[in-house]
């Protein structure tokens, strides 16, 4: 898998991963789903550079400029609830994309082991597609893995692109492992730890429960 790690190098990427984790910032809903949303429009720009294009002449008023156009059919798939801002985000990039939505539910049991569960899916058929998984925390990498695979009952992608804002080191080593090696992960920062609970150190917190409110359940 190549990794992308947009924090390695000086950019106004750093101040919108920093009001994203100031746990006096992100209390505006508003402004943390901006942050999320304006993530997802930089992830996607850089993502960008990677695709297929093709000539054509575009006619001006007052002339024709020969320019660069994408010609790769793209499919969005974010996962439910809190990829919702992310996914806005990349959509105002690549507004003509496909999109597909998917529910990756993680249960942890009182022994801390995790299970995730996929109960909904609503997607295109993507062979010979370029799929991009955009999901904003990338913690365990099960999720997203959960996502893949109920993915590939769908069709075989010719390139997946996972766009996230924030992950943990173990959760990228995990999806490295289990994914086709050309994979690509676009993301803003990465962390190095896990705690018990499967949540990123130092992270930002639950990305859902700060964008939309806290769940009646855990």
């Amino acid at each position: 898998m190549k990794i992308h790690n947009l924090s390695a190098e000086n950019s106004i990427v750093n101040h919108f991963l920093a009001e994203l984790r100031n746990e006096k910032t992100q209390k505006d809903r508003m402004r943390f789903r901006r942050n999320i949303e304006r993530m997802g429009e930089v992830l996607a720009y850089e993502m960008s550079k990677t695709l297929h294009f093709s000539t054509e002449d575009v006619s001006t008023p007052l002339g024709k400029k020969e320019t660069s156009l994408v010609d790769d059919e793209l499919v969005v798939c974010s996962i439910l609830r809190a990829g919702l801002p992310l996914h806005q985000g990349v959509l105002n990039y690549l507004d003509w994309a496909d999109c597909s939505f998917i529910s990756a539910y993680r249960y942890q049991n009182p022994e801390n082991e995790f299970e995730v569960t996929v109960e909904y899916l609503a997607s295109q058929k993507l062979d010979n597609k370029v799929l991009v998984l955009a999901d904003p925390m990338l913690a365990t990498g099960q999720s997203l893995l959960a996502t893949f695979e109920a993915l590939s009952r769908v069709g075989l992608p010719r390139e997946i692109h996972i766009l996230s804002v924030v992950g943990a080191q173990a959760g990228v080593e995990f999806l490295e492992k289990q994914l086709p090696k050309d994979t690509q992960l676009w993301i803003g920062d990465i962390d190095e730890e896990l705690n018990q609970k499967g949540y990123i150190v130092p992270g930002l917190g639950d990305a859902g429960d700060l964008a939309f409110g806290e769940r009646l359940q855990k």
